[in-house]
């Protein structure tokens, strides 16, 4: 017999107890994160951060999503060049995801480190990142001081050559091993 639980439901209320930005992030600090480097370019201009807010979204067609602060510098220029460059990172990019994280280091004096490569769509790809997908904004969702952005991907490219990738867990960085196939 199914359960009705519209009955269920209107018959049970309470309030959750409200929850604190600080424990919002304490709990979010324990979720491990892949550490990439998004980009764009075009007619706002070159502009580049680090993120761990990032999550595969269908195969088909290949989407991705992409969480960006809209209080963060480089956001107007990510919806105005409709465009964005992921760059999954590896541990020898630890001190480059830092620079890329950094408030006070400029765009130009980001990417003056690593070493460039040009996708399709005008983005600019770390040559040697583990993955990189260069990709087109589809579609954004506001939520909170964030949006979501979704973005097809356009080309891929990996590194035959990565033996780990870079998490973030616990506020820290951690390696971990890629299994290949």
């Amino acid at each position: 017999m199914p359960h009705d639980t519209t009955t269920l439901l209107s018959q049970t209320t309470f309030e959750a107890p409200a929850v604190s930005q600080d424990q919002f992030r304490e709990a979010m600090s324990l979720l491990g994160a892949p550490v990439v480097l998004v980009t764009t370019d075009g007619p706002a201009g070159r502009q580049g951060l680090t993120v761990s807010a990032i999550s595969s979204v269908s195969d088909t067609p290949p989407t991705v999503l992409v969480c960006l602060n809209r209080s963060n510098r480089s956001h107007q220029a990510f919806l105005k060049n409709g465009v964005v460059g992921i760059s999954v990172l590896s541990p020898v990019h630890h001190d480059l995801a830092r620079v890329f994280a950094s408030r006070s280091v400029e765009p130009d004096e980001k990417f003056a480190q690593g070493s460039w490569v040009i996708g399709e769509t005008g983005s600019a790809l770390l040559s040697d990142a583990l993955v990189t997908l260069d990709c087109e904004i589809d579609a954004i969702h506001s939520a909170g001081t964030h949006d979501v952005l979704f973005c097809t991907v356009k080309s891929i490219s990996t590194s035959a050559d990565a033996d780990h990738g870079l998490a973030w867990f616990s506020r820290n960085f951690h390696h971990l091993p890629v299994k290949r196939v």
